[in-house]
């Protein structure tokens, strides 16, 4: 028995009488909550600034994992090794250098070719053969946006069903509505040239007659809906399902009732279905969920590239109010010239009003925060990474994982702190790591408001063992050099 709180809570929910009104309820809340919307739920006007950060990292990293997808139209150029452990040490490692090798199926071969696929990407190379291997086997993938894992699994996926069988072979979970529409996208592309694999999406809003008996042969959806079409509707029988894909799986233990409705589909399916589980990050909770769900697991990991600092200078201006940073912000812009810049704020009111006073400074301004529609947040960027705009201000869905080359400068308006006021020292690595790029110079500049403000500085800068100068005018000349 599982010693894990959330485990442990699915085991007496399956106990309850009234388990299955719990999950309906549970549905709903999803279906209205967080797949409801492509976009994170903005904060009313009675909502305090000071609200937990904790629910809007929450929105942020399904919306990230989205943003990221709709930005990248190419796979990321990825030199890092991957480590892989495998549940027997003793049987070969296969690896592959052309799609070739995998003996895929002509129409599968052309749907690849037909994507842009030349070759495999890193952690295709790996995990492919472990993916098509027969029997299956199962995994746990550590990958990030733009490595080529969606269309890994959906290539395995679609190796597995027989289209001659007119029922659900192979289940996609994903965290969200958008998410699960994405990959839905990657599936129909890469299956162009095999018509005779169909796809349906456990999704909200598909509302099928009851009793209805499913063909289609590949499912992908939001746990909620699935677990409803698996048991009280009966659209697909668990018993002859081969794949069961759980994408996103650090979103998805983010998402309230989406780890437990996951359990519950994969007690389902017998011991001999394919397990495929994929996550950006492997915090604990991440690690618990996935052994949990994924029994005798290879394992592969891409480790993610180190971001540094060795080329970027950096500086903090004192000030003694909100206001006073704005004004300080102005002279630099004044003093200097800029060829484009990020502005990291707090809060979305803070960006929000930053982003008009600069504006009404004939400023080119863009804001980005995280009540913004995904597809909007993607236009902005694009616009950004374009030049049409000179100055992007932001909260942190904008800290990681976007390189705009023309990027020279990265201000903290408000450093990053945690929800418990400490000094968020990975999200100022990201965050001023959109600087310094591409082999360039960066410079960051932390505006400091307060005694709090300045200890917390004092504290990243211990963290990195890299000293941060008070910006004077003498650095005006240095500073001319890294940001035109």
């Amino acid at each position: 028995m599982a010693t894990d709180s959330w485990a442990q809570a699915v085991d007496e929910q399956e106990a309850a009488a009234e388990s299955m009104v719990n999950l309906q309820l549970n549905e709903k809340h999803e279906e209205n909550g967080t797949n409801g919307s492509s976009s994170a739920p903005s904060l009313s006007e009675g909502d305090k600034e000071t609200k937990s950060t904790d629910d809007d990292e929450k929105e942020d990293k399904a919306a990230q994992s989205l943003l990221n997808k709709l930005i990248r139209s190419n796979l990321v150029q990825n030199t890092n090794q991957v480590e892989v452990l495998q549940k027997d040490p003793n049987s070969p490692l296969y690896s592959v250098k052309s799609f070739e090798e995998l003996r895929l199926k002509p129409q599968l071969l052309q749907g690849v070719y037909g994507m842009g696929f030349n070759r495999p990407s890193k952690i295709q190379e790996t995990a492919l053969p472990m993916m098509l291997a027969e029997p299956p086997q199962n995994l746990i993938a550590q990958s990030q946006s733009g490595t080529g894992k969606t269309a890994a699994f959906v290539l395995a996926m679609l190796s597995h069903v027989d289209p001659n069988n007119k029922y659900p072979q192979c289940l996609c979970v994903s965290p969200t509505y958008e998410l699960a529409l994405q990959t839905g996208k990657v599936i129909e592309q890469m299956g162009k040239y095999y018509p005779e694999v169909k796809l349906v999406y456990a999704i909200r809003g598909n509302k099928l007659p009851r009793g209805i008996k499913l063909q289609e042969q590949i499912v992908i959806g939001t746990p909620g809906t699935m677990l409803d079409w698996c048991t009280k509707l009966k659209f697909i029988d668990p018993k002859k399902i081969k794949v069961f894909v759980l994408d996103e799986a650090d979103v998805m233990i983010a998402t309230q009732g989406h780890q437990d409705h996951s359990i519950r589909i994969q007690r389902m399916v017998l011991s001999s279905c394919q397990m495929l589980l994929f996550s950006a990050t492997f915090e604990e909770s991440v690690w618990n969920f996935a052994r949990r769900i994924v029994p005798d697991p290879n394992i592969i990991k891409l480790k993610r590239e180190e971001e540094t600092l060795d080329t970027i200078k950096q500086y903090y201006v004192l000030c003694n109010s909100k206001e006073e940073k704005f004004q300080a912000l102005c002279n630099i812009y004044g003093a200097i010239t800029i060829a484009q810049a990020m502005i990291f704020c707090h809060t979305r009111k803070t960006a929000g009003w930053l982003a008009g006073e600069l504006s009404k400074e004939s400023h080119q301004v863009a804001l980005l925060s995280g009540e913004m529609q995904v597809e909007q947040r993607a236009a902005v960027i694009d616009r950004f990474r374009d030049g049409k705009e000179k100055v992007l201000v932001t909260t942190n869905v904008c800290a990681r994982g976007i390189d705009v080359e023309q990027v020279s400068v990265v201000i903290n308006f408000d450093l990053p702190v945690d929800k418990d006021g400490n000094p968020d020292n990975e999200t100022y690595l990201h965050r001023i790591g959109r600087t310094g790029r591409f082999g360039k110079r960066g410079l960051a500049i932390n505006m400091v408001d307060s005694r709090m403000s300045m200890n917390i500085l004092n504290r990243i800068q211990e963290h990195f063992s890299k000293k941060i100068e008070k910006l004077d005018t003498d650095d005006l000349d240095e500073i001319e050099k890294i940001a035109g």
